[in-house]
């Protein structure tokens, strides 16, 4: 019983028998998983799996989806995310997101990072500074635009741009992470730099990441959970999953007979 106690309190996030609609359509089914602080966890699957939604409904970015709803219960440190109390704005800012089109904003690099602590009211042009580099060195950028910060974001690059967003949710001070599929479009350079920051980054966020494909979640990822049409088929730690698999539709996915 004890051990029990002990494994709830140490959850970051828990998910309880989730069911996810679209209107009338049902795309995630019953879904329940634990995620653990400071961890990577990656959930795999084909298209049409539910993988983004399950990202957006952990900070309920999926309210903003006209007509649809959600069934169960998710809690963050053990306070549902429903609660009527719940401050969405600052639900969101301690789980930020990161989507797989980077979407810097038509400022300075500088600003970019700087905004969210603005909205946030720190008018402290230090304080700012300060944060603004903290956050594109974890993002693992600032080497690269030291020397630049009041450039126009769009003139970086693609890669540098994705670690940009990334460094603008760390600006907020978050305390989980969800990247959908950040590197996407990237090149293998920048796709390194960014699975070489997560790496460092987890020692102080939880990370949830749809990855960039089967390789990358092996790479970087300490637990993985497999999904297909909207049903957790497996979830366990890395060397699970890609070592001895239980379910046949798993080993199937991440051996590249199908997805």
């Amino acid at each position: 019983m004890q051990e029990d106690f002990s494994s709830i309190k140490k959850t970051k996030i828990s998910i309880e028998n989730l069911n996810f609609y679209y209107g009338n359509t049902k795309v995630i089914f019953d879904l329940s998983l634990n995620i653990m602080p400071h961890e990577i966890i990656a959930i795999l699957g084909p298209a049409k799996s539910g993988i983004t939604t399950l990202l957006r409904s952990l900070n309920r970015l999926c309210d903003l989806i006209p007509e649809t709803h959600m069934e169960g219960k998710i809690t963050l440190d053990g306070k549902s995310i429903y609660d009527t109390d719940i401050n969405v704005t600052e639900l969101r800012r301690r789980v930020g997101m990161v989507f797989d089109v980077p979407t810097p904003l038509p400022v300075s690099i500088f600003d970019n990072v700087a905004y969210g602590p603005r909205l946030r009211g720190n008018k402290s042009r230090a304080t700012i500074a300060e944060v603004v580099e903290q956050a594109l060195c974890m993002a693992a950028l600032w080497e690269d635009v030291k020397d630049r910060l009041n450039m126009p974001a769009m003139s970086l690059s693609g890669g540098q741009q994705q670690r940009l967003c990334i460094a603008r949710v760390l600006a907020l001070q978050p305390e989980v992470i969800l990247l959908d599929r950040p590197c996407s479009g990237l090149d293998p350079i920048s796709t390194a730099k960014i699975e070489e920051s997560l790496l460092q980054l987890k020692e102080q966020f939880t990370i949830i990441i749809a990855p960039h494909n089967v390789q990358q979640a092996g790479r970087i990822s300490d637990r993985v959970v497999f999904m297909l049409q909207g049903i957790m088929i497996e979830e366990g730690t890395n060397d699970e999953i890609f070592s001895n698999p239980q379910d046949e539709r798993t080993n199937d996915y991440i051996t590249g007979r199908f997805g």
